[in-house]
């Protein structure tokens, strides 16, 4: 669980930071996608980023504070999105361990998702970060515009921090936004290698279960580089885009 001494401020600076590195990779699509994070111990009361707003412009202060527990949100003037109220609301409902979520439909995850067998094998060390370590969703119900949807959505994760979305995109949770940020990042990058690989048409050199299980443990025997590679990615939008922290 995030430490509860993290303050809002540091929270509304992270994930700020987060869109901001989205919209540099190319992973959102137009003003869609949303990022949140959970400000209360129980998870309800979270930050979600505004309506229609473009990730590369919202700074820390733009973020809206949401209950998820309080449906006359959508009645506010600066309500979010449905499809943002529905899929996080329900992800803070459900998942005390979702303290970050990233949502979006980055170019090669999107197109992994649109495959029949959208599976990412083990070929690589970073594919095999994800050896039966993601959930693959292959029910998508149409857009979010509707509760149930996000709810069943919220469902898919099991005991994973990502899922592949079939027809639709991905979502990674964690403890922290580097973790939910490396996550994407790292995931992106294995749907990248598949898209790839697969485009040769030649065969692939899937790893056995127990090479990628070796190999997938090696990725979680120590997070700080995973907190490294956050705080380096923010350092950069320090010197390049420090108006993302106002």
């Amino acid at each position: 669980m995030l430490d509860t001494t993290e303050t809002e401020t540091q929270l509304r600076i992270d994930l700020a930071a987060c869109l901001r590195l989205a919209a540099r990779e190319g992973w959102n699509e137009a003003v869609a996608n949303h990022f949140s994070a959970a400000v209360s111990e129980d998870g309800k009361r979270f930050l979600v980023n505004p309506r229609w707003k473009h990730f590369s412009r919202v700074k820390a202060s733009d973020l809206l504070l949401v209950d998820a527990d309080d449906p006359s949100t959508m009645d506010r003037p600066d309500a979010p999105d449905p499809t943002a109220w529905n899929i996080h609301g329900a992800l803070h409902r459900r998942l005390p361990n979702a303290r970050v979520a990233l949502h979006l439909h980055p170019t090669y995850l999107t197109a992994l998702a649109g495959l029949k067998d959208p599976r990412i094998l083990p070929i690589d060390q970073v594919t095999a970060r994800w050896h039966n370590r993601l959930a693959y969703d292959m029910a998508f119900g149409g857009i979010a515009h509707e509760a149930e949807e996000g709810e069943r959505i919220a469902t898919t994760f099991g005991n994973h921090d990502a899922v592949l979305m079939g027809n639709h995109g991905a979502t990674t949770i964690g403890a922290t936004a580097a973790d939910a940020y490396d996550a994407m990042y790292h995931l992106e990058r294995a749907a990248r290698t598949m898209v790839l690989a697969l485009s040769t048409g030649r065969p692939l050199a899937v790893m056995d279960d127990a090479l990628a299980e070796q190999t997938a443990q090696g990725w979680e025997t120590d997070g700080a580089e995973r907190q490294a590679h956050f705080a380096e990615m923010k350092a950069i939008l320090d010197v390049e885009e420090p108006d993302y922290a106002e």
